[in-house]
């Protein structure tokens, strides 16, 4: 699901040093060069920038890859995860299941320190705030290197959610008080295609090696641990994106999360799948054939969950899990 965005003009930059704030400008770069302003849409910038087209193509042209639990970080709507190559536990950062949401990677070419978010137009603003000082912040002790951005998925869908979000992104990146170049924008025209009178979007999915920095389109059957109370926080208001793993003691952190008992959660688990697949999808033409049942095992958790403050986190600590060498995550104390 996705909030409808409203595209921000960026008017101002903010210059962060030693723990002060100044007016600084520093825009975008795209192949070499600086952006004073961005393009007011998505094919203005094709236009402007036609490499940009060249690079998605070849996105698109792989294969998808399916990819096993051994190694992967999976990350849903709302959440980012960011790590580096030293990581002993991880391989695969990626996350699916996108029709008009965005899928941002974050690399930073010198340290190798990346980050994959999902984002929905939630928490935009202050997410790509955090991601970028996150990864900067990591990559310190780098003396070479440069911040790339990726950003994946969106089509051409009626209500131009995709279109909205993309261009939202781009202005909140644009604002960031450090030098970001727009490596790959497989967005909106450039992940669509056309089914009969359809359009539909060509990659739902992303993986990023965090090791080599390659990124690919991909498939995830494990998405990870306590599948539904993480979808959970966007049928529920929780509309901050979140930092979910800790790179450092390779452990994934899952809440905690508190939300107000769902009206009319017993009259949505008693509609058929057509009615939910219309009411709860922004794009109900093109989803996964996983969405509906995913949304009634999101619903039948907030059901019988409606106070997580007290049968989740009875004691307010998030669950804390780390892999296995099967690529199992283990449930730990901590």
């Amino acid at each position: 699901m996705i909030k409808k965005c409203h595209s921000t003009s960026a008017k101002f930059y903010i210059f962060y040093v030693n723990s002060r704030y100044a007016i600084f400008k520093m825009p975008l770069i795209i192949n070499g060069i600086l952006l004073e302003d961005l393009p007011p849409d998505t094919r203005t910038l094709f236009e402007s920038y036609p490499h940009l087209r060249d690079v998605a193509a070849a996105l698109i042209a792989q294969v998808p890859k399916v990819i096993g639990p051994v190694g992967l970080l999976y990350v849903h709507q709302r959440e980012y995860a960011i790590t580096s190559p030293h990581d002993k536990h991880i391989t695969i950062l990626g996350t699916e299941d996108t029709t008009t949401c965005s899928m941002v990677v974050l690399r930073h070419s010198g340290s190798g320190v990346s980050c994959v978010a999902h984002f929905d137009g939630s928490g935009l603003e202050q997410g790509v705030v955090n991601i970028v000082r996150h990864v900067q912040d990591l990559s310190l002790n780098v003396p070479e290197g440069r911040l790339e951005l990726h950003m994946i998925g969106g089509f051409l869908d009626p209500r131009h959610y995709s279109e909205e979000l993309a261009i939202q992104l781009l202005y909140a990146f644009h604002k960031q008080p450090l030098n970001i170049h727009l490596v790959t924008a497989c967005i909106c025209e450039l992940n669509n295609t056309l089914r009969g009178n359809v359009n539909w979007p060509v990659i739902y999915g992303i993986g990023l090696n965090i090791k080599n920095g390659e990124i690919f389109p991909a498939t995830f059957p494990d998405k990870g641990p306590d599948f539904p109370l993480r979808c959970a926080r966007y049928f529920t208001g929780c509309y901050e994106m979140l930092d979910i793993y800790d790179c450092h003691l390779g452990m994934l952190r899952i809440g905690p999360y508190n939300y107000e008992p769902l009206r009319g959660v017993d009259l949505w688990l008693s509609q058929n799948d057509e009615f939910i697949l219309q009411h709860l999808s922004t794009s109900p033409d093109v989803e996964p054939q996983a969405f509906v049942p995913q949304v009634r095992a999101t619903l039948k958790y907030i059901q019988q969950n409606p106070f997580p403050g007290i049968t989740v986190f009875p004691d307010n600590r998030p669950h804390f899990y780390q892999k296995d060498e099967s690529g199992n995550w283990i449930r730990v104390c901590y």
